[in-house]
């Protein structure tokens, strides 16, 4: 009779790699996420510093007041001034919030607003963590004209 020469993982093998599988995913996962928002963030970004002279809160400000731009596309700024989470934005912010219902269709959302003052007013925004560093980073500029501070941090 021919034996198996291979052997079966124990059940402690098995239950650290489990162990290791129940860390592992969650922490890619928000990894994965954290990388989304923030690849959003820059596209949302680079929209407004292409429409709008300044750095990029000034240009994601102009962005949402700009009223030639569709409301999906302030809406993304706004969304994208929360998760870069500059108090610059907060007036702005402020003027545009009323707390009643999203009207989605006449009006800048609601809801959105109200997660960016949050975010503006310091709450902790644990994905920026991630994307806030590297090539993900915020870029200050893309005008050469600008002053000599906003040159951009990709360089």
């Amino acid at each position: 009779m021919k034996t198996s020469t291979t052997e079966r993982p124990s059940g402690r093998r098995w239950l650290k790699r489990g162990l290791v599988a129940l860390v592992a995913f969650p922490i890619g996962a928000f990894v994965a996420v954290s990388l989304v928002v923030g690849s959003g963030v820059r596209a949302a970004s680079d929209a407004a510093l292409q429409a709008h002279a300044g750095d990029q809160i000034a240009a994601l400000m102009k962005f949402v007041e700009t009223q030639t731009h569709s409301l999906q596309e302030r809406n993304r700024a706004i969304w994208a001034l929360g998760q870069l989470g500059d108090s610059r934005a907060l007036p702005l912010l402020e003027r545009h919030f009323t707390g009643g219902p999203c009207d989605h269709e006449r009006a800048l959302c609601q809801r959105e607003l109200a997660k960016a003052l949050e975010k503006c007013r310091g709450a902790t925004n644990l994905t920026a963590f991630v994307w806030r560093h590297g090539s993900l980073r915020p870029r200050a500029t893309h005008s050469s004209g600008d002053a000599p501070g906003n040159a951009d941090l990709d360089e």
